[in-house]
């Protein structure tokens, strides 16, 4: 679709920290692998937020400094993690069961595809060669109360993530309540995509031509103005 490829924009921690910021707080939180395993790093000091693993703890702490990982204290990822005062491990299906109970209160995913409607395919292309790694995702979005995605506006050759309808197999339908990529953050209106921040120094054009479905704005009209 596209020969060349977007703008670099936010860096893959820039990302993380608008999505940190945007959690509430006392948020109860499940961090995907990949980009989203980045926002446990950059919640605000004067903020609590209890992030949980499906491999079975809760209270998990940000990456520890290099030379001091503990190999049997993973994330679901098998990153090395911290685990704060206060954390609790439990048995990998009690770890499902929080999920599925409905008491966690925001996911925040990768994603390969994001439709209009909210629609997220985040496990397989679909493809006859294709490993597919659906994880715990199918049950995060059926159970937690928000679900959010972090991921890069297009694939490594400048193909739209953002589209009308997804192409790859589905993780959930209508899932998905906001984007946050490295071009802008994006909310999922009635109405499809609306625009909510743009990376420093790109316009709404822009983003829109690396966008694979209608793109409003939703910025405030100041922003909008340049003000």
């Amino acid at each position: 679709m596209n020969q060349d490829l977007p703008p670099v924009g936010w860096s893959r921690d820039d990302m993380a920290r608008l999505a940190a910021i945007d959690i509430a707080d006392g948020s109860y939180v499940n961090l995907g692998i990949g980009i989203p395993e980045l926002v446990a790093a950059h919640v605000p000091p004067s903020r609590e937020v209890v992030f949980h693993t499906e491999n079975g703890l809760i209270g998990v702490g940000p990456p520890p400094p290099a030379g001091f990982e503990d190999p049997e204290l993973i994330n679901a990822g098998k990153k090395p993690v911290t685990a704060l005062p206060g954390a609790a491990y439990f048995h990998h299906a009690d770890s499902f069961a929080m999920i599925r109970g409905g008491h966690l209160d925001v996911s925040v995913l990768g994603a390969m595809q994001v439709s209009e409607k909210g629609d997220l395919a985040n496990w397989s292309t679909g493809e006859p060669d294709a490993i597919p790694a659906v994880g715990g995702a199918m049950d995060l979005v059926a159970g937690v109360k928000t679900v959010v995605v972090l991921t890069e506006h297009t694939t490594k050759s400048g193909e739209p993530k953002l589209l009308r309808r997804c192409t790859f197999p589905l993780t959930g339908r209508g899932v998905v309540r906001r984007v946050y990529t490295n071009l802008a953050v994006v909310e999922l209106s009635p109405d499809g995509f609306a625009a909510l921040a743009l990376a420093p120094g790109l316009s709404l054009e822009e983003v829109r031509r690396w966008t694979g479905a209608p793109l409003s704005d939703a910025r405030p009209e100041h922003v909008r103005n340049g003000e």
